[in-house]
Order: structure tokens, then sequence, then C-alpha cells
């Protein structure tokens, strides 16, 4: 849920922006934010809850529940490591939902900017999947034939434990 060192609007300075939201993400605001004038590449990638995953037709309900104390800390460690593999990277958006999130809306949200569309692409690729990786966010799912906090136990690491590129 929304704790004390989340950032419900993007950061008045720095150019990271991370945290958890209780309620919709504000996807439109975090793809204009990350745009700078020394960046010609922008990168947005959204998660958006669907209707079905691997061997579970039918999903009609998500719902995601994080360790709120752990979660900054650790999506800005994927920032320092991002930074670290793109040194020219602008502004980074790492924001993730919980709660329940209706199908087609958005559960995650990653940006990035950077001069170059190469490195947009890698970090924003490097940001969802370390983020994943990473970060203790668990989800619920509810379909035609039962709910499940997950189809197996989920193995978080640090960043510093993920494979260097």
């Amino acid at each position: 849920m929304t704790g004390p060192d989340v950032m419900i609007e993007p950061p008045g300075d720095g150019d990271d922006w991370v945290g958890l939201f209780h309620g919709p993400l504000p996807v439109v605001v975090a793809s204009n934010w990350v745009v700078a004038p020394s960046c010609g590449a922008v990168v947005v990638f959204t998660g958006t809850a669907r209707d079905h995953s691997v061997g579970r037709d039918g999903v009609t309900r998500l719902e995601y529940e994080a360790y709120d104390e752990q979660v900054t800390p650790r999506l800005r460690a994927v920032c320092q490591e991002a930074r670290r593999r793109w040194p020219d990277l602008g502004r980074l958006v790492l924001l993730h939902r919980t709660g329940e999130v209706p199908l087609t809306e958005a559960a995650v949200v990653v940006a990035v900017s950077s001069p170059h569309r190469g490195e947009a692409f890698e970090a924003a690729r490097f940001g969802i999947d370390s983020l994943k990786a990473t970060v203790p966010i668990w989800k619920r799912e509810d379909w035609s034939e039962g709910s499940s906090w997950g189809r197996e136990a989920q193995h978080i690491v640090t960043v510093d434990q993920l494979t260097a590129d």
C-alpha cells in the first residue's frame, strides 16, 4: 500500500521515480515524465492484467500484495544497477500496483529515456525482468476453477545476484 516514502507524483528533482500504488497507475504521466531534451528514445513497458495464464483459462481477478518496507529500496537498487550498465540513461520509472487489478488495467509500468533506442530497450527489459526477480510482490489469481497466490514459490534475489550482461 502507499507508504510515507512512495512518490504518488513524479519527483520534483532526481531522475528516478519508484513506488507502489494502491489504485490505478499513472502510465501516461510516467511516459511523459521520462522525456528529456538529451534523450531521443523513450521506451514504456506496461504489464496489464489479462484473462488467462499458463494452464489457467478464465482468470477473472488479479490481486497483488507486497512487502512494503522492502519494495522502495529494491526498486532503487534496480535503478542503480540499470544506471551502472547504461550510464547515459535519462529518467527511469519503476511503479507497481497493489490490491485488486481489474482485467486490462496496468499492474506495472517501466519507463526509460536514453539518448539512443538500443539502450532504452535494453534498460526497460532489464527493469521489468529485475523488478520481477528482486522485488517482493506477490500475485493472486482467481480463475474459473479456483484461486492461488502463485503457481510456485518465488525465489527473490538481490540485484547483485542477477546475471551481468
